[in-house]
């Protein structure tokens, strides 16, 4: 996917100078009226979601999806998805794709990944992801996904978002989620159920240099991060021939355990006093979904989860 980000954003700026920058304006007049089209639930295709290619990327790790419970189409859901790693190869295997078999585990359910916008602005990015179904992160764009359908939807949020990504790190279990309340309330509001996500292995696939919390790299990560709306990791990975340097990622497994759903009552005008409620019943389900499941992916016994 990062290669991809990146053949995206220079082909247009390489193509206007050149004879075929015809195409790069017809491209922007598709944008024009293509624009809502995050918003509105994209365009997926089974058969793009079904490329061989996805279940060759999900291999690679490999990425393996594990069920812990039954999770029933006879209701919406929002999936919390932790930690985000570096660029979350695991659940965009696993949900954004059908690389790992997400509908055979989970049948009768269709996922939506949500993703920042300015992913959606570069061309074959652009018709990549809406062809594999992934949705706007904008609240507008959740709600419309949730209302369009009584139940078989879950919309699908990597809730850590910029500021977790920093912390990704081997051995690092860090995850921003405190103040992450919003997604709470719009599972209030409507009705979704919750289902929290962790990938075990996520953050073991790409090395990031070192940025402690208060330490002058950070410092200047978050005020970039703070003006872009992304954060600028500086990451290392592997080379096609070699194992040792590259912007390739690791071949570590990711093992994604999905938990067990947490039933929300809708409520049209939640207090905040409800939000907060369901909030810690969400962040102690999270929790005991990684006490009960860390061992058994390498993880010692005395590693603790860390919301902040």
């Amino acid at each position: 996917m990062f290669v991809i980000h990146v053949f995206s954003f220079l082909l247009p700026l390489i193509l206007i100078f050149t004879r075929f920058y015809p195409l790069v304006i017809a491209y922007f007049i598709f944008l024009y009226y293509d624009w809502d089209t995050p918003a509105k639930g994209s365009r997926p295709s089974e058969w793009v979601r079904n490329w061989t290619f996805w279940k060759r990327f999900a291999n690679y790790f490999p990425v393996k999806i594990v069920k812990t419970a039954e999770i029933s189409p006879e209701h919406n859901y929002i999936f919390g998805s932790h930690p985000h790693g570096v660029i979350s190869c695991g659940i965009n295997a696993a949900v954004g794709t059908e690389g790992a078999g997400f509908s055979k585990t989970f049948p009768g359910i269709i996922p939506s990944l949500c993703t920042l916008n300015m992913n959606f602005l570069t061309p074959v990015m652009r018709l990549l992801i809406t062809s594999l179904g992934y949705i706007s992160v904008a609240k507008e764009s959740i709600e419309y996904q949730l209302k369009r359908d009584t139940h078989g939807r879950a919309v699908v949020i990597v809730l850590g978002g910029a500021e977790e990504a920093l912390d990704a790190h081997h051995d690092n279990f860090t995850l921003t989620l405190k103040s992450r309340k919003g997604f709470v309330k719009l599972a209030l509001e409507n009705g979704a159920h919750l289902v929290p996500v962790f990938s075990f292995g996520e953050n073991d696939v790409y090395t990031q240099i070192r940025n402690e919390r208060g330490s002058w790299i950070r410092t200047v990560q978050t005020k970039i991060k703070e003006i872009l709306g992304f954060s600028p990791v500086l990451f290392l990975g592997r080379g096609i021939f070699n194992y040792s340097f590259g912007l390739l990622p690791y071949r570590k497994p990711i093992n994604i355990v999905f938990g067990a759903p947490i039933s929300v009552e809708k409520v049209e005008d939640p207090t905040r006093e409800q939000v907060q409620e369901l909030h810690e019943k969400y962040c102690e389900a999270l929790t005991k979904l990684f006490d009960d499941n860390k061992t058994v992916y390498g993880i010692s016994e005395d590693k603790k989860l860390t919301i902040v």
